[in-house]
């Protein structure tokens, strides 16, 4: 693969969601609604605090890790449909829960939950063609073009693939079509070129290509205004002439007018396409994808586009850890998928920064990426300074720790005296957000326990100054700081700094740089840095008592630090309750830990099989020590549903509490229970030798009509390896 693809991949996936945040607040408008607000939309309408996940974003980035759990082998539709499965929610956030026979997505969801497999689950055959043919089949696709650099062919199969786990007929074909015009974009400038490639791959009597032709076709007789084009699609390819809410043809109908209205300029083309109406953010997000490789960086006016954006990226899968990324952390893994999918090793340093990357982590190796840095900047008590401030981040080349780029961090005024704090965020909650898009929820991406290494440098002695690693509890205001080191100019210090074990909440991570000495008074100070990750260990607690019930909406709440799966969850007498008819779950912690010993406190207020999980990797694998409904207890594997590994008896009352501690190496695993008070443990243990789970997240579950109380957790990563087993 082309090394220069990897920025393309970065270009075209920050274009997406510049698509997406432009046309996400007028979703659903027609032309006449911007026209009679707006005039006409040249820039974001809205300028959000943080902006919330998207289903056009969710879709593309879990979806695609199905080529992950599979290994890089054939990818097939149940293996998207198994992505689906694991990493969505039951019913809500994520994407549209419309209803079945409603909502494509949801429709399809059900089904494979019900057993039916894919394609079958998203068939004409299965769900009619109404349902199948609605635009879902090509939202979705944009990351089988970016993995697919210059290969049109195989990203036209993978998105054929993917489409029909929920759709069908021009469903799939608009997966298809739009996935091989990215990956033709790779290489290809020229928009019709562009438009030829990805009509070869579906069928020439299609409604889908008699969309593409007939746009290209009123074009090319009418190239002066983009609005007798649309006028065009709405008169022959309107809503009133598709059953459903949102039929793809007509949206498909927008994306070609903008593309080829748009004549290769990148902004013209994204408002052309949110200026239309209807589905907005899926219209511009398909064509920013486009452009975003076709153009390039270079082509994306940054303070117009990007930085409102500041790299920052949420989702709202199953999994919390997995939902606060950034842009240049979703590129990074796109490419190293792209790597492996041509059994090819990525070259420096992507190499080394891919096995660095998390939620969390920084490299700043894409032009003018920030990683979503921030600044904050106090004094010797502790207090923000209310003097003027103009702390500057920027994205150089003036060196780097680590690949070619860095991160130079500009304070001005500063006295000694002061201290600069440059940060991530590595927990969100309600409060960071403007609205509650596709509902997210968030599980830290950092824990107590965890060891942070970041670099820095003077780049002159103008200023002098110390720097350390912290990281901070906003909920308790607590910050854990190393050892300050004195800096020389021109020279590299590289720290590491192991967080304490503790029960705080860590909301931020980075470099807290202590001014000594000015010269002149009130000069600016100026530090870069580079290199900023964490490892994949932990030593916490989770008490109960210490964490709130999050409320952003009066249909969206949560208990922090969790994401849920399903069922009824909320706080009350300092404990997290969770019910259920059927099953439930709840997860934290990072999904990458590896051995550990996790344990809680929890209560069966009735019968039903209660819970403690580790090694999550979504609603589909993980492992649990559990209170079963016969009274035993036992070690149980969930691999697309539950199943007993080993298990002793152990004769449990609704209602008292009782301790239980998993042990997890390798395949091996260890489970313990006892009421709380008593002396006598339960033990069992169990070797997994079928495909055994290597690494996951913490959190707590039930089968079976009930109901628990959940008091307290830790988890501490175990210091030796244990058994290798099968990853």
């Amino acid at each position: 693969m082309k090394q220069e693809y990897i920025e393309k991949i970065y270009a075209g996936w920050y274009a997406k969601n510049i698509g997406i945040r432009l046309g996400a607040y007028v979703e659903g408008w027609t032309y006449d609604d911007i026209q009679n607000v707006y005039g006409e939309l040249k820039d974001y309408p809205v300028a959000y605090d943080e902006f919330a996940s998207d289903d056009d974003a969710n879709g593309p980035m879990f979806f695609l890790r199905a080529l992950e759990d599979k290994k890089g082998q054939e990818l097939t539709a149940q293996d998207v449909a198994e992505a689906l499965l694991n990493y969505a929610p039951y019913e809500h956030s994520f994407f549209w829960w419309g209803g079945y026979g409603v909502s494509t997505e949801h429709t399809a969801y059900l089904n494979l939950r019900a057993g039916i497999p894919a394609p079958q689950a998203g068939s004409i055959a299965q769900n009619g063609a109404t349902v199948a043919e609605q635009i879902g089949g090509q939202i979705f696709i944009d990351t089988w073009g970016l993995v697919n650099p210059g290969k049109p062919e195989r990203a036209a199969r993978m998105a054929k693939e993917a489409a029909s786990v929920t759709h069908d007929g021009n469903g799939i074909y608009g997966g298809m079509f739009l996935a091989a015009v990215i990956a033709a974009a790779f290489d290809e400038t020229d928009i019709n070129r562009l438009l030829d490639t990805g009509l070869s791959y579906i069928p020439a009597n299609s409604e889908y290509t008699r969309v593409v032709r007939a746009v290209r076709n009123f074009h090319k007789a009418h190239p002066g205004d983009w609005r007798e084009g649309f006028r065009y699609i709405r008169e022959n390819f309107g809503y009133d002439r598709y059953p459903g809410n949102c039929h793809i043809i007509p949206n498909t109908a927008v994306i070609i007018n903008a593309l080829l209205y748009g004549s290769g300029d990148f902004s013209d083309t994204l408002n052309i396409a949110n200026n239309c109406g209807w589905d907005t953010d899926c219209n511009v997000g398909n064509a920013a994808t486009i452009m975003g490789v076709r153009c390039g960086l270079q082509g994306i006016d940054y303070k117009r586009w990007r930085a409102p954006i500041h790299d920052f990226l949420a989702f709202s899968s199953v999994m919390g850890s997995m939902n606060s990324m950034d842009i240049p952390e979703c590129a990074l893994y796109i490419a190293r998928l792209a790597y492996l999918l041509d059994n090819e090793q990525m070259p420096e340093p992507y190499d080394l920064l891919s096995e660095r990357a998390k939620a969390g982590s920084c490299h700043f190796e894409f032009p003018e990426s920030t990683h979503a840095m921030k600044v904050l900047i106090m004094d010797p008590q502790g207090q923000t300074s209310a003097s003027a401030r103009n702390s500057v981040l920027y994205n150089t080349t003036e060196a780097a720790h680590t690949g070619k780029r860095s991160l130079k961090c500009t304070f001005t005024p500063v006295k000694a005296g002061e201290f600069a704090f440059v940060y991530k965020r590595t927990f969100l909650t309600s409060k960071d957000f403007t609205d509650s898009r596709y509902d997210p929820d968030f599980s830290p991406v950092c824990y107590p326990g965890e060891t942070i290494t970041g670099s820095c440098m003077l780049p002159d002695a103008a200023v002098e100054m110390q720097a350390a690693l912290y990281g901070k509890d906003n909920r308790e205001e607590r910050i854990f700081v190393s050892d300050f080191e004195t800096l020389s100019a021109g020279t590299w210090k590289t720290i590491s700094y192991q967080l304490p074990a503790s029960d705080a909440t860590i909301y931020e991570i980075g470099f807290v740089f202590r001014i000594l000495k000015t010269r002149p008074a009130g000069s600016a100070a100026e530090v870069l840095i580079d290199d900023l990750y964490t490892d994949h260990r932990a030593d916490f607690t989770i008490d109960l008592s210490k964490e709130q019930e999050d409320v952003w909406t009066g249909m969206h709440q949560s208990v922090t630090p969790f994401t849920r799966l399903k069922g009824l969850w909320y706080k009350a007498d300092n404990e997290l309750h969770l019910s259920t008819p059927d099953f439930a779950e709840v997860y934290t912690g990072d999904y990458r830990l590896k051995d550990t010993a996790v344990s809680c406190l929890l209560t069966p207020l009735t019968t039903g099989t209660v819970m403690l999980l580790a090694r999550v990797q979504g609603a589909m694998r993980s492992y649990a020590a559990a209170l079963l409904s016969d009274g035993s207890f036992a070690i149980m594997k969930n691999a697309h549903g539950y199943q007993t590994l080993q298990k002793t008896p152990f004769p449990w009352t609704p209602g008292k509490s009782y301790e239980i501690e998993m042990r997890a190496e390798g395949n091996r695993f260890a489970a313990a229970v006892r009421e709380e008070g008593t002396k006598n443990w339960a033990m069992t243990t169990a070797v997994d030798e079928d495909h055994p789970y290597l690494t996951g997240a913490v959190g707590a579950g039930l089968i079976g009509p009930s109901h628990m109380s959940l008091r307290k957790m830790t988890v501490k990563s175990l210091d030796e390896p244990g058994a290798s087993g099968q990853s």
